[in-house]
């Protein structure tokens, strides 16, 4: 990647595109089966089970707000205005509804149950493995019985390449919004050394916070976060029109759930053809596959008191329909300006600096402007110092509790790594270095969808096997 990174991008381009074409139908099935399957569980006596004796660690806004902040994150701010617009100008299947209703429901689809399902499966199977089993947090305890077998360390290995290369795609890409707010609201020709000067004290935030653990330092600025979130979300909402806006979230959450099935399968006329699933679906299931893991055995780390019922439903629909409701006030209220304008001419089209255009037509937009760029930190750090925190765990052999000085290693390396990525951008195309480090999160979540159903069959004889102490 650093000595010819125009050949890497070709390659690893090629490569990521195969997957998602001979995969991809495989990566359906896959993400409506993990919803069928915790839905099970939810239903079934088996979701009694607690993950550990004592009360939840954390409170349920505080638990939820973690979990969106690592999950989701700086996502929401990317694709805000630029998706919904993007699907009500490139409608993915021909129906009778309405093409606003059409470009919300499948923007809930590929934000909505199926993502969290992939996170909440593995946050399941760890959890029920630290904390009811007592075994270790780290991925290869699930294949306990094999674990003399060499090829189990490279589940774990694999875990920690792939939770590095996913944060610094995000941090990348996070930072490229950044840069493209800061360019749109200054009118800067070159912003990019502050992407890199964001990145440093992003990581500086993300290891203090780390450094502190979860009580004192992850829970506070996931609350931070979540705080000013709904601020901004309900500042557009109360300027925005708020009949139209309930209007298209109550369509869109209907259309969502009864199509569920048939645009999961990608079925009949939910079948949006096979370059929109490749773009977009396989992309964002491998992408969600692929970051799994780490924020799955996060959210186990996090879920200790709570029964698996309460962490499947909590996990999956509170922020899902959080979600949902965002993007409506946001893709609701763009769907009406486009409206307004004489002749729209793409405005909302590029992904990094779409929220700002669209924030630029609201009252107080220099103060909105700086307090997305704040969220947007925010939201980065909050993936950050998790995937830190996890990262610690699993170079710590596992333990709940790691060691500082492993969160300050992590810390320096994600930091350096990502920084030489920013760097060699400066010299290439930066579209293309963050693009190649994204393709390559899809390669790796390959391996991890097969690793999700090996999981759930011998998780499954696990339970089985052990039964009789849940009675």
């Amino acid at each position: 990647m650093f000595i010819n990174p125009q050949v890497f991008y070709e390659q690893i381009s090629m490569l990521s595109i195969h997957i998602r074409e001979y995969f991809g139908a495989f990566y359906l099935w896959l993400g409506l089966g993990c919803v069928l399957f915790l839905l099970a569980i939810a239903c079934l006596p088996l979701g009694k089970i607690r993950l550990g004796k004592e009360p939840p660690e954390f409170s349920t806004l505080s638990w939820i707000a973690m979990l969106y902040s690592a999950g989701m994150g700086a996502g929401i701010l990317l694709r805000a205005v630029q998706e919904p617009v993007f699907m009500l100008h490139n409608t993915p299947i021909d129906t009778l509804s309405n093409i606003e209703t059409i470009a919300l429901e499948y923007t809930f689809y590929q934000w909505g149950f199926t993502a969290w399902a992939f996170y909440v499966f593995f946050a399941v199977i760890m959890g029920y493995y630290l904390f009811v089993r007592k075994k270790s947090i780290l991925l290869s305890t699930a294949f306990q019985k094999q674990k003399q077998r060499s090829w189990i360390k490279l589940v774990d290995l694999l875990t920690v390449l792939t939770t590095v290369i996913g944060i610094v795609a995000a941090i990348g890409l996070g930072t490229e919004q950044i840069e493209g707010g800061l360019t749109y609201f200054f009118e800067l020709q070159d912003s990019y050394p502050f992407a890199i000067i964001f990145t440093l004290l992003i990581f500086a935030l993300s290891f203090y916070s780390a450094y502190r653990g979860v009580n004192r330092g992850i829970k506070y600025l996931s609350n931070i976060n979540i705080g000013i979130t709904i601020l901004l979300l309900l500042f557009v909402f109360l300027f925005s029109d708020i009949i139209e806006i309930f209007s298209q979230f109550s369509k869109a959450i209907y259309t969502y759930i009864i199509d569920f099935i048939p645009m999961s399968l990608a079925i009949g006329k939910y079948n949006p053809g096979q370059e929109f699933l490749t773009s977009w679906t396989y992309y964002y299931w491998a992408f969600w596959l692929a970051w799994a893991p780490f924020t799955g055995i996060f959210i186990a780390r996090i879920s200790r008191g709570r029964s698996l019922r309460q962490i499947i439903f909590g996990a999956i629909i509170i922020p899902s329909v959080g979600s949902f409701f965002w993007f409506t006030v946001f893709g609701s209220s763009a769907f009406e300006l486009i409206g307004q304008m004489p002749n729209y001419a793409g405005e909302f089209d590029n992904v990094f600096s779409s929220i700002f255009v669209f924030l630029s037509h609201y009252p107080l937009y220099s103060v909105t402007a700086m307090v997305t760029i704040l969220l947007l930190v925010g939201f980065l750090v909050t993936s950050a110092d998790s995937a830190i925190y996890v990262l610690s765990m699993f170079s710590d052999h596992g333990k709940e509790q790691p060691k500082k000085s492993h969160r300050l290693i992590w810390a320096i390396l994600m930091l350096l790594l990502t920084e030489a990525i920013l760097i060699l951008s400066l010299y290439s195309s930066a579209t293309n270095v963050l693009s190649a480090v994204e393709k390559l999160l899809i390669i790796t979540s390959l391996p991890f969808a097969f690793l999700t159903v090996i999981i759930a069959i011998r998780w499954v004889i696990d339970y089985w096997q052990n039964r009789k102490r849940f009675k």
